[in-house]
C-alpha cells in the first residue's frame, strides 16, 4: 500500500525548490536547522498538507525543465517515491508530469510506469508527458503499444492524441488501425493525428486516408487556416 513521503523528503523538497531569500521562488527558511527543528515536529505532528505537497510539486513540475542534469537526476530519486508510495493520485500525476519534463534517461521508465497506474488521470498525463517525447522511439512504442492493448476509451484517445505528435512509421501505422475503429469520435482523431504524424493532408474521410497510407493515388488537400493553428501548439 502506498504511504506519504516521510516528512523530511517533503522538507527538502521545499528547501531546493523555494530558494533563498534572495530567489525568485522564496518561500521557506528550511535551510535553517533551528527553524526546520520546528517545522519537521510539526510535519510528524500532522504531516504535509496536500495543498502544500502539490503546490511545490506543481513548481518542480514547472522548473524540471531548467534545472541542470544533476538536480534533474537528484529530484527523480524523490519523484519516484512519490509514484511508489503516495496515495494522492494528484501526486502522483504531478510526478509523472515532472519527470516527463526531465533529460535524463530514467525519467522515462517513471513516465512509462504511469501508464500502470489505477488513476485514470496519473495514465493520461502519462500518456501526454510521452507525446512530448518525440525523438524517443521507446515513448512512441509504449504510446502505440497503450493504444492498441487497452480497454479504456479515454486512455486510447489520449494515446492517439499523443502519437500526432511523433513523426514516425510506428506512430503512422498505430493511427493507420485508428481509422477502422468503431467509435466516430476515435476515428476523428486518428485523422488529425496522422495530419502531425505525416505532414499531409487527405481531408476528413478515414476511408481516403486509408487508401494513401496503403499506397493508392489519393490527391492531397490545402491545410486549412484552423488547422495551420492547430499544428502551432503541437
Amino acid at each position: 500500500m502506498r504511504r506519504f513521503l516521510p516528512a523530511l523528503g517533503t522538507t527538502l523538497l521545499m528547501i531546493v525548490i523555494t530558494g533563498c531569500h534572495d530567489g525568485p521562488m522564496y518561500g521557506m527558511k528550511a535551510a535553517n536547522p533551528f527553524y526546520s527543528m520546528k517545522q519537521w515536529k510539526a510535519d510528524e505532528a500532522y504531516g504535509p498538507t496536500d495543498h502544500v505537497r502539490r503546490q511545490e510539486l506543481t513548481k518542480l513540475a514547472d522548473m524540471m525543465a531548467t534545472l541542470p542534469t544533476e538536480r534533474q537526476s537528484y529530484w527523480f530519486t524523490h519523484l519516484r517515491g512519490v509514484m511508489e508510495n503516495d496515495e494522492n493520485p494528484e501526486m502522483r500525476r504531478l510526478a509523472v508530469l515532472a519527470a516527463g519534463k526531465s533529460k535524463i534517461p530514467e525519467s522515462a521508465e517513471l513516465v512509462s510506469s504511469g501508464l500502470k497506474d489505477e488513476s485514470l488521470k496519473v495514465r493520461l498525463t502519462a500518456c501526454d508527458a510521452l507525446g512530448n517525447r518525440p525523438q524517443d522511439p521507446e515513448s512512441t512504442r509504449l504510446l502505440a503499444e497503450i493504444a492498441g492493448t487497452t480497454s479504456e476509451l479515454d486512455v486510447r484517445n489520449a494515446a492517439y492524441a499523443a502519437l500526432g505528435k511523433h513523426q514516425s512509421k510506428v506512430a503512422v501505422d498505430a493511427l493507420r488501425l485508428a481509422l477502422d475503429d468503431r467509435d466516430p469520435a476515435t476515428r476523428s482523431l486518428a485523422v488529425a493525428s496522422l495530419r502531425g504524424s505525416t505532414g499531409k493532408n487527405y481531408g476528413d474521410d478515414p476511408q481516403s486516408w486509408i487508401a494513401a497510407l496503403d499506397g493508392q493515388d489519393v490527391p492531397e488537400q490545402p491545410v486549412q487556416v484552423a488547422d495551420r493553428v492547430m499544428n502551432l501548439f503541437r
